[in-house]
């Protein structure tokens, strides 16, 4: 039974979380620089069994495309192509990133570790994503 892994791509910095293996729990997985993702998911794919990519699929708040869409439309395309085994999802990301604070600051999370520099909230984004997936499922 494989894991469902979420991506939310940034420019810099890309988050990542994954299921559990009975794919019940998101947790927050590792935040990579974006230029070694690829590279990053090859390796993580070869040591755990992946069956599901969920992308977050960014949009402005009146539904249309952003900035950040191509990119995400362009690295689906290149995953399908890399990895044909692994089912392709897009999910709306919007308002992931004031979720993935609140729910920082609900934590108890210090001021300095909710710094976007660290990459918690990216991976953090990564998990609320992937939540909102296994709630559609």
């Amino acid at each position: 039974m494989g894991r469902i892994l979420a991506i939310d791509l940034g420019t810099k910095r890309t988050g990542l979380a994954v299921t559990d293996p009975m794919k019940i729990v998101a947790n927050p997985l590792e935040t990579v620089e974006t230029s070694k993702l690829i590279e990053f998911l090859q390796i993580y794919f070869g040591k755990e069994e992946v069956e599901t990519i969920v992308l977050g699929y960014p949009k402005n708040l009146n539904g249309n495309a952003n900035e950040m869409t191509p990119r995400v439309i362009s690295l689906k395309d290149r995953l399908s192509k890399l990895f044909p085994d692994k089912k392709l999802v897009l999910i709306d990301e919007r308002f992931t990133s004031k979720m993935a604070m609140q729910s920082m600051i609900a934590m108890g999370s210090k001021k300095k570790d909710r710094i976007e520099k660290t990459g918690n909230l990216d991976k953090v984004s990564a998990a609320i994503i992937l939540q909102s997936y296994l709630e559609q499922l």
